[in-house]
């Protein structure tokens, strides 16, 4: 039986002519998109029903498969670059970005080592260093000392990551029953998800109450803690939030650290969104107490102009991350590695694997500049306090929360049966799409400002609709 004869590739010409066609859809796709509607008018099932059953036998053109983005693919989407796309947090795009991931897809490099992509890894190092510099970060987060930062794919897994690392500084597999970690109860659900991950029962995980304004209780935090330690428990990590899900609500770290420190516990901070707000000076004062802190994550793919995935993850001593996680097969020694000359940063996350993220926040920083992200981000916050001036106004609505950042949360004053109402009003125009949640058990909408293409007339706009709709 003869060879198999290998695959046909695109020639260099043919590829280049297809990434020009890809391009120029997507160019046209986003300068059309606030005229396309934020959600899908499909139902489950719709898109697999109208895919062939069977992969095809002979390869397809290139036109083939982009007229079925463009007629298949593109309508059922939800759209989040839509400019009144102001659901969940923002899940930022920019062409800068677009590009850095498609010419990391092309150089496909596999960064698990600094051997395998050197410069994949020295310019994550470099970067991560850039936004400390850019966000007033403590120093003890840059790489020449004994910390450092990483691009995790998510805060989800950030979390994690100091979660292990927090356990097995505490004693690890046999001293795991005996441990207690501690959040808020408006933190995020990747804490309870990170510690069962981990392997902690859920019931070793305290809901520590919120303040008034929905921020974790210090004196709350003190007495569970206390209330442990009487018991022979062993206080292991505390998840502080900057800029809660629900209503961005600040967590008061400098106690919060106080309390952490004189336990002996963990201190992890995620600010996954609000954290791109301190490449604003005025806005840094948000991470007051954060150099007492053990690690930190945000995430540039929300609101600092860079593609999902890319979660900037800081640690003060990276040397609990890497006993945690740091497993090292024969196949993969190498004289770097072995000289501890380099970072290999396969050490610092739960999979082995790992994209070239660095390179688009790289074209980011780059193309936009410090004064570009603090513009962005201006933009926002000042559109979003113009809506909240006008909520607070209105007879029928109400602020549900203090203004945080670009986040208003409001609710109707006939309450839920109302909010609910005009939550279904405003989505159902099309020109707007919002997500809501509880707080105090009532139910409240939330505007999160900031996606890439929304501008102050587009948050006008949705001031105009909630006028008119309650």
């Amino acid at each position: 039986m003869p060879d198999p004869l290998p695959p046909t590739h695109q020639t260099p010409d043919e590829f280049r002519a297809a990434g020009h066609a890809a391009v120029d859809w997507l160019a046209d796709f986003l300068a059309g998109i606030a005229d396309r509607p934020i959600t899908p008018d499909v139902a489950p099932g719709d898109v697999r029903a109208s895919l062939p059953a069977h992969a095809p036998e002979v390869g397809e053109p290139f036109e083939a498969l982009l007229d079925d983005v463009d007629r298949l693919i593109a309508p059922a989407l939800t759209h989040w670059q839509h400019p009144g796309f102001y659901g969940y947090f923002p899940g930022n795009s920019s062409p800068p970005s677009v590009l850095g991931d498609l010419i990391s897809s092309g150089l496909g490099t596999q960064g698990m080592l600094w051997s395998t992509g050197p410069a994949c890894t020295e310019l994550e190092t470099h970067v991560l260093d850039w936004l400390i510099d850019l966000c007033g970060l403590p120093d003890r987060f840059r790489s020449d000392g004994p910390g450092g930062g990483v691009i995790q794919d998510s805060a989800s897994s950030a979390t994690l990551c100091a979660i292990l690392a927090a356990r097995d500084r505490s004693g690890g597999a046999a001293a795991l029953p005996s441990l207690r970690a501690y959040t808020s109860s408006q933190a995020h659900s990747s804490v309870e998800k990170g510690v069962r991950v981990a392997g902690f029962a859920v019931d070793q995980l305290r809901s520590i109450a919120t303040d008034a304004d929905h921020a974790m209780d210090p004196a709350a935090l003190a007495a569970a803690i206390a209330a442990d330690r009487e018991a022979g428990l062993v206080p292991c990590i505390v998840v502080a939030t900057v800029g809660t899900t629900s209503s961005g609500a600040v967590d008061p770290l400098s106690a919060i650290a106080e309390i952490a420190s004189a336990a002996g516990a963990w201190l992890h901070v995620d600010a996954a969104w609000a954290g791109s707000a301190a490449v604003c000076p005025e806005h840094q004062h948000l991470l007051d107490g954060l150099d007492r802190a053990d690690s930190y994550c945000f995430n540039p793919h929300k609101w600092l102009l860079t593609n999902f995935d890319c979660t900037a993850f800081y640690v003060a001593d990276r040397g609990p991350l890497l006993d945690s996680l740091s497993i090292l097969p024969e196949y993969l020694r190498n004289a770097a590695s072995d000289a501890g000359e380099v970072i290999d940063y396969r050490d610092w996350q739960v999979p082995l694997g790992r994209r070239f993220r660095s390179l688009k926040l790289w074209f980011v920083l780059r193309s936009y500049g410090a004064e570009g992200l603090r513009a962005h981000i201006r933009h926002h916050v000042a559109a979003a306090a113009a809506l909240a001036d006008r909520i607070d106004a209105h007879p029928r609505l109400e602020l549900a929360a203090p203004l945080s950042l670009a986040l208003a949360c409001l609710r109707h004053v006939d309450g839920d049966e109302a909010t609910e109402a005009l939550h279904a009003a405003v989505n159902a125009t099309g020109e707007a799409f919002l997500t809501h949640t509880k707080l105090d058990d009532r139910y409240v909408l939330r505007v999160a400002v900031g996606g890439t293409w929304t501008t102050t007339e587009h948050v006008q706009r949705l001031g105009d609709l909630l006028e008119q709709l309650a």
